[in-house]
């Protein structure tokens, strides 16, 4: 869990205890913070992606770096991280199971 998907969840609900449930339900997952090589190596690998023709978001490609760094999967619907995994090591999570890029 990062700061940043945190913040997200929470923008998308409404009221208090839909608040406080998210906040509850996710207090549960370590916090990742990225630090000034993660985000010299986002940056490394947002370039990677774009020389291959692959626009990558300042913010996806931190949330990629932290789950290399980690050696986590990233579960998510969002098909921009299955481009990322195309010119990384990253594994995207799908009901299919853990993967690189989804099809």
């Amino acid at each position: 869990m990062t700061g940043l998907v945190l913040q997200e969840l929470l923008q998308g609900f409404s009221g208090p205890r839909a608040r406080d449930r998210v906040i509850q339900r996710f207090s549960a997952l370590p916090f990742l913070s990225p630090d000034r090589q993660d985000h010299i190596a986002a940056a490394d690998l947002r370039n990677r992606c774009r020389r291959a023709g692959v626009q990558v978001g300042t913010i996806d490609a931190i949330l990629a770096q932290l789950c290399l760094r980690y050696d986590l999967t990233l579960l998510t619907t969002d098909r921009d991280f299955q481009r990322i995994a195309a010119h990384s090591p990253l594994r995207v999570w799908s009901e299919r199971g853990a993967s690189g890029p989804l099809q």
